[in-house]
Parts: C-alpha cells; structure tokens; sequence
C-alpha cells in the first residue's frame, strides 16, 4: 500500500477556510509540550495555548499540510510562531465554538488503526461477515413508572 497523507492538515484547512468565509474568528489550541513549538510560554495554561489566526490578527500568514506559521503581538510585543501540525489540538470559531478536535493518530498514519485482512485466519468474533444478535421474541414489555 503507497503511503497515505495525513488527515489532519486537510481537516484544519478546510476548517480555517469554513470559519474565515462565515466571518468567524477561527482559534486554535496548540499543545505546547511539543519540541518544535514556538509559541509564548508565559501565556500557555496547562502545557496548552489557544491563539488567535483570524487574517485580522496576525501577519506573514502561512498554513500548510506541515506547519502553520504567522507573527502576532503579545503584551504589544511582536513575535514569530512556529506551530508542527501535529502539535494542533483543535481548531474552532470563537464565536460559537464550532470547530474540530483532533485525535493523537490524524497526523501520524503509522499510527492509524489498520483494517483487518480479509484472508487472514484469525477470527475474533467482530467481523463484518458476524450475523448480528437477534432481537428478543415477542412484544416489548413498557410500565409506567410513577
């Protein structure tokens, strides 16, 4: 099987696209424990951060299927951001908190649950050729309870 691209990069584009073409604000919630990340510390809660990338809030904008990179203003301070894809949380509107969170294993494939062959010998019970459980016989039996 060829290698498979990451999820995640085109989720959080499509997201960031969504919100931006509504007027809305679009956040994102970076987990600041990653090597890479280059964020202001001093305003991470928890190991996590939230920033604003509405196009109004930041400056020299670059979003792909790698990073997202901009410069903002922190306590009036101007400050570059490096961000890894993989060390975005979630992505949402700050408006109405319509977004996406994003599980450990959407960036990395590697880490992807794989489909079980369907030559393979092992046989688990949960396969898709199972038959289903069979409803209980007769009618259904309600009380009112006061």
């Amino acid at each position: 099987m060829a290698d498979v691209s990451p999820l995640q990069p085109y989720l959080l584009i499509a997201y960031y696209e969504w919100m931006i073409d509504n007027g809305w604000t679009p956040q994102v919630l970076v987990d600041c424990s990653h090597p890479e990340v280059d964020v202001p510390q001093q305003f991470a809660n928890d190991g996590k951060i939230v920033l604003n990338i509405a196009p109004s809030a930041v400056a020299n904008f670059e979003l792909n299927h790698d990073y997202l990179s901009f410069s903002a203003r922190f306590s009036g301070k101007s400050l570059d951001i490096y961000i890894p894809m993989n060390s975005i949380v979630a992505i949402y509107a700050r408006e109405n908190d319509q977004g996406i969170m994003f599980s450990p294993n959407m960036y990395g494939v590697g880490d992807a649950p794989q489909l079980k062959d369907s030559n393979s010998e092992s046989d688990d019970g949960d396969g898709p050729d199972d038959e289903p459980p069979t409803p209980p016989k007769g009618r259904p039996n309600l009380k009112v309870v006061k």
